[in-house]
């Protein structure tokens, strides 16, 4: 999985933003984070330096299920373990997969919108 493949899945989705957060004088890790949401709900998040992992939102029940399965998918880093992972890219998760946890995320933070946010999102073309 290359950076622009992965960037692009996520912004093709409805309604996705990207942004890079935080300050970049912190001079951690954080600073170079690129971050996908919609309605400013988090649904994904990767160092655009390092590139070596994403977190992603994963109902807890499939976290477990997907970590025995795979190396590569460990509790989200920085994020409550419960209900987030990092997918390591480049080990033993296939790219086909990332992609499709990436939806399952995006699906997440959608069905936690407002009634309006959503039915804005369903109208949109």
């Amino acid at each position: 999985m290359d950076l622009e493949t992965f960037r692009n899945h996520c912004l093709s989705l409805k309604l996705v933003n990207e942004k890079m957060p935080f300050d970049k004088a912190k001079g951690d890790y954080a600073k170079n984070l690129l971050v996908f949401s919609v309605f400013d709900k988090w649904f994904c998040f990767f160092n655009v330096d390092a590139f070596d992992f994403c977190d992603i939102k994963c109902d807890p029940e499939e976290s477990e299920q997907l970590r025995d399965i795979y190396e590569g998918i460990r509790p989200g880093y920085h994020m409550n373990k419960k209900h987030w992972i990092s997918i390591y890219f480049n080990q033993d998760v296939p790219d086909s997969k990332i992609l499709e946890l990436v939806n399952k995320s995006y699906d997440l933070v959608v069905k936690g919108l407002t009634k309006k946010q959503r039915e804005e999102l369903k109208n949109m073309s």
